[in-house]
Formats: C-alpha cells, sequence, structure tokens
C-alpha cells in the first residue's frame, strides 16, 4: 500500500504576482514591437485576456503565461521577477566601474539604454529659490540626472532627493516631478528617455 502524500497542497486562494506579471508582459511585448492583438494570436489566447493581464487583472494558468513567455522568447522567471525600482540612485564613486591603464579614467555605467528608447540630453544650470516643479510628461518617460556642481533636491514630487556632486539619480517623470537648487552654481546634465 502507497504511503500518504505528506507534502503541502498548494492553497488555492493563492493569486501569481498579477502587478509582477504585468509590468514584465506589457514592457515585453513593447521591446519586441508587437501589438496586443499579434501577441495574443500568436500565444492562442483572446485579446482580452492578455489585455486584463497587462492590467494586473486575471488570473491566469501557467500555460496561458507559457505561451506568452514563448511567444515573447523570455524565460518564464522574467514574469516572476520584482519590477526594477521606479527610481535609482547611485552616489558619487559607487556603480560599477571600468578603468584606463593608461591614463587616470574611470567610466561608470549609469544607466544603459532599453531598447527602443529615445533620449534627450540636457544641461541644466540652475540658482537657489522656488522648486522648479513639472507636471507629468508622456507615459513611460524616465528622467536621470548627474548632478556636477552644487547641491540639489531632484525627483518625484512626493520623494525628492537631495544630490551632491557626482551624484545620479533615475525617477519616473510621467508623474510630478521637481529640481530644487540648493547652493549657488548648482549644475546638473539631465536625460529624458521616452519609449
Amino acid at each position: 500500500m502507497p504511503e500518504p502524500d505528506s507534502s503541502p497542497r498548494p492553497d488555492p486562494s493563492l493569486k501569481p504576482p498579477l502587478a509582477s506579471i504585468a509590468v514584465a508582459l506589457r514592457a515585453e511585448r513593447l521591446r519586441a514591437g508587437l501589438s496586443l492583438t499579434e501577441v495574443a494570436r500568436r500565444a492562442g489566447i483572446a485579446k482580452s485576456t492578455l489585455s486584463q493581464l497587462e492590467s494586473g487583472a486575471g488570473n491566469p494558468s501557467l500555460e496561458t503565461l507559457w505561451a506568452l513567455c514563448v511567444v515573447l522568447e523570455i524565460p518564464f522567471a522574467k514574469l516572476l521577477a520584482a519590477p526594477r525600482p521606479q527610481v535609482q540612485v547611485i552616489r558619487a564613486g559607487e556603480g560599477p566601474a571600468v578603468f584606463s591603464a593608461e591614463t587616470d579614467y574611470r567610466a561608470t555605467l549609469l544607466a544603459a539604454s532599453p531598447p527602443g528608447a529615445r533620449r534627450d540630453v540636457y544641461g541644466v544650470a540652475a540658482e537657489p529659490g522656488a522648486r522648479r516643479s513639472s507636471a507629468p510628461h508622456l507615459p513611460g518617460v524616465v528622467e536621470h540626472v548627474v548632478l556636477s556642481a552644487g547641491r540639489a533636491l531632484v525627483g518625484t514630487a512626493d520623494e525628492p532627493v537631495e544630490l551632491h556632486p557626482g551624484d545620479y539619480i533615475a525617477y519616473p517623470a510621467d508623474v510630478p516631478h521637481v529640481f530644487q537648487a540648493l547652493e549657488p552654481g548648482t549644475r546638473a546634465v539631465l536625460v529624458s528617455e521616452h519609449h
């Protein structure tokens, strides 16, 4: 007589991490340059099902998610990985760096350009005073700022970060955001990334 199976049973009330799945599916579909209709057709699912999944709704089966991974040519784990933080700060002297063997030179990667992105680069000169408040830009816009001189509060309006020379920040610019110089002669490079 076989022994009873004492392994724990899955809890049917547990739901998959819908937020992670939604973010990953949309990002990977856009990366692939495919419409909702085309991805749904290739995966053999209804367009409304894919739309629900990208909005964080529904209760996707393993088979549905697997079919979407095959169409998008991504590993299954990519759907379950936690999304990257929307705000990223790299302090001066931190970050992955490579050094020259011939001279005193260091290059630090602050942000790699994602596929399909367009970036505009701006020089910023600001003096102390009122905050420069910006209304939300188009959906998906991200701003990157490297402070080169002075001191400033930079980032989303509800959680700006104080930056010092050499500090880097990336934040969503499709929400209200600010730049406020805290010292005379504040200078920065701002990169606006559009998808």
